[in-house]
């Protein structure tokens, strides 16, 4: 009997023998899949290794297992748990110091430098967006207080600033400005009509040469009549260069130079309302009680009373300055576009052909040859 629990305990040793190098060969050819955030992709071959090692041991239990064995068992069981994946400095069995997790490691420097950099286009987009609602703000307190005083001056009970001697020249520009666009209007009709005047001229000459040719009884009496036709088609055109440089002229004067300068004049009325706008706000604030609040206040509008101040007062000189070249520009253009008018239409009516060419050398106007205004056949591809 002895002999049969002996020969038993062979057996069951080598069975051990066989099951622990099976195992250990499984363990070392095993690869071990590692995701990116350090987890286990695949785990059945981990969970039947460890599903051996509860067997062995609950055979253990029942028949002693030698020492060697014992001691793999325990590096079976109670060794690192591979789910858990971690970088060890030293051996098996040493101080844990030198465990590092790889969930630590797991992109620290991508995400501190990803903070720096979100952190940073963070406070960019906050502080345009705080100049932005700061500029709106000052955009609607200035658009009140101005409103208000808009109002105020319309229902008669706000005061207004009044510069009376630059008003009144102001209000003689703009009635100069009325009557030379009306000039203007009626330049732009004479040379329309006139125009056409000389087109018809044109059509009718030819009309009579043409006659001329095939009437051999009247051929006299239709030459002399396309004849004069042809020159005043010639002096009309030669006028019509005349009324054009006129009509250039005073265009330029009304809708360019009186138009600058009335553009400066209504920044100097805003200006104006803004300056009156705050300065009501500031004598407001002074009748009112003089706290610690309100002396603030009345400090802040004292600073944006005085701002609203030099730039009216900027404005309003350069207004001043820009009148008084626009008349003086005025003067000369005049001078020299009404002395070529009359020189020009007094030409043409009485005939006097060399007198009327002589007047555009004067002012140096040069006539476009017929057919200049249509494009060539280039610019036309």
């Amino acid at each position: 009997m002895a002999d049969s629990m002996m020969s038993n305990s062979h057996s069951l040793f080598q069975l051990h023998s066989s099951m622990a190098d099976s195992m250990m060969s499984k363990a070392a050819t095993m690869e071990i899949p590692i995701s990116s955030n350090g987890d286990s992709r695949n785990l059945a071959e981990d969970d039947s290794l460890e599903q051996d090692a509860k067997i062995q041991w609950s055979l253990r239990e029942k028949v002693g297992s030698p020492p060697g064995l014992r001691d793999l068992q325990q590096v079976m069981v109670s060794g690192p748990n591979l789910n858990e994946t971690s970088i060890v400095s030293g051996g098996y069995g040493g101080t844990t110091e030198g465990i590092i997790p790889t969930s630590s490691i797991k992109g620290s420097n991508m995400h501190h430098g990803g903070s720096n950099s979100s952190m940073t286009a963070e406070e960019a987009t906050r502080g345009v967006a705080v100049e932005k609602f700061d500029i709106v703000k000052k955009w609607g307190l200035n658009t009140y207080k101005c409103t208000k005083q808009m109002i105020s001056e319309r229902f008669g009970r706000g005061s207004r600033t009044v510069d009376l001697e630059l008003e009144a020249q102001i209000e003689v520009l703009r009635e100069t400005k009325r009557k030379y666009e009306n000039v203007l209007h009626l330049a732009r009709a004479l040379t329309n009509h006139f125009y056409s005047m000389v087109q018809t001229q044109h059509a009718l000459g030819d009309t009579f040469a043409d006659l001329s040719q095939k009437s051999p009884e009247l051929r006299d009496e239709f030459g002399y009549n396309a004849e004069t036709q042809k020159l005043l088609c010639k002096n009309g055109e030669t006028l019509l260069g005349a009324i054009n440089f006129f009509v250039s002229s005073i265009n330029t004067l009304v809708n360019k130079t009186m138009e600058d300068t009335l553009m400066t004049i209504k920044m100097y009325e805003n200006a104006r309302l803004e300056f009156d706008a705050y300065r009501a706000d500031l004598e407001e604030l002074n009748m009112g009680p003089r706290d610690a609040v309100t002396m603030a206040r009345i400090e802040a509008a004292q600073q944006q009373y005085q701002i609203h101040k030099d730039k009216y007062e900027r404005l309003r000189s350069d207004v001043s300055i820009k009148l008084k070249f626009l008349e003086e520009n005025k003067v000369k253009v005049m001078h020299k576009q009404l002395l070529l008018f009359h020189n020009a239409i007094s030409a043409y009516f009485a005939g006097n052909q060399q007198q009327l060419e002589q007047t555009l050398k004067q002012f140096n106007i040069k006539l476009k040859p017929p057919g200049a205004d249509k494009p060539s056949w280039l610019e036309e591809q």
